[in-house]
């Protein structure tokens, strides 16, 4: 089979997968073949370590290529037609990671999918994200998804904002009159900026979704201390978390806990912090390895340098990051 008839077939089993499926690991071990066969640096990476079509046979066998390769390398299965490049959020002199996108409207769909997996219906939203630092860098991943988000809600309310923090308790109030679910999608720092200055009372349909660190803006802090300030400011119960990064094009969710779900396109293994090659049992604390099938034009199975585990209902935690690791993405510090 071409390289075009391979894309194509994985590209119409991804667009096949409904929100609520499992993850399809047949479609995964299709997607090493065909990158280890079209990805020059990736089949490179594997050689080296042994591995390939003829010896891996299971998702737990496929090497996992570090996410830090995004900042030294164009990662590119293939020759497809670029359309968008993403870069990674970053402080001042630090190396942003590159991802390049050949399929907006793929990219759409599923990242759609994904969130209405967990949360229903965008239409049903008001979303006001609250991410300047993203906005101020450009090229984010997750300002082209949010945008994307806040088309879909269909609303004037929705939007980008500042820090016109007077407007945005406006806006919650007119979304409240209009019975819309509401979503706060914020970076950290902006979010406990925000929660300074509000004021409304039994605000109920608020969803606040964090996404991001500091950003050198406020010191860094637990992620247990920072949802219990958003809790009490906001007066919610608990604050929802999307996990995600550039170098990955789906993304998972938390609804309070730090317990993630991931979309129906990615997969979480747990490698051992000494042995990379070797994998985890549930419940197991080790580094955090994806497999993301919408990664269908780069690479889809990354090595990220978070540390967690997985737990038997399919949900993972994220617990910190590798000691050498950037403070940097959609992940807080702990200490």
């Amino acid at each position: 089979m071409i390289f075009s008839d391979q894309r194509n077939n994985i590209i119409k089993q991804l667009k096949t997968i409904e929100a609520k499926s499992s993850f399809d690991e047949n479609l995964a071990m299709q997607l090493f073949y065909y990158q280890f066969h079209n990805n020059k640096l990736y089949q490179e990476f594997c050689n080296h370590l042994h591995r390939n079509p003829s010896t891996v046979q299971t998702i737990n066998e496929i090497p996992f290529l570090p996410i830090s390769f995004f900042k030294t390398h164009k990662i590119i299965t293939g020759n497809p037609s670029i359309s968008q490049t993403f870069l990674s959020s970053a402080t001042t002199g630090m190396e942003r990671s590159k991802h390049f996108l050949s399929d907006e409207e793929l990219y759409k769909l599923n990242a759609v999918k994904a969130f209405e997996r967990f949360y229903g219906s965008l239409a049903d939203y008001v979303i006001i994200a609250l991410l300047p630092s993203y906005l101020e860098q450009g090229n984010s991943s997750l300002i082209f998804m949010v945008d994307e988000f806040i088309r879909l809600t269909n609303n004037s309310l929705s939007g980008f904002y500042l820090e016109d923090f007077g407007l945005i308790s406006k806006n919650i109030q007119l979304a409240l009159l209009k019975n819309k679910k509401i979503i706060l999608w914020g970076v950290s720092y902006a979010l406990l900026d925000y929660a300074q200055v509000f004021d409304l009372k039994n605000v109920e349909n608020l969803i606040v979704m964090e996404t991001g660190g500091m950003k050198g803006r406020r010191r860094e802090m637990l992620k247990e201390e920072l949802h219990l300030i958003l809790t009490q400011a906001f007066g919610v119960k608990t604050i929802h978390s999307e996990y995600g990064m550039t170098e990955l094009l789906s993304q998972a969710y938390s609804d309070g806990l730090g317990l993630f779900k991931p979309a129906a396109t990615m997969k979480i293994l747990i490698r051992d912090i000494n042995d990379p090659l070797s994998m985890e049992p549930i419940g197991k604390t080790g580094g955090l390895n994806v497999i993301d099938l919408a990664n269908i034009d780069s690479c889809a199975f990354i090595a990220t340098q978070d540390l967690g585990k997985l737990h038997q209902n399919g949900t993972f935690e994220v617990l910190g990051r590798f000691d050498n690791s950037d403070v940097r993405g959609c992940n807080l510090m702990v200490g």
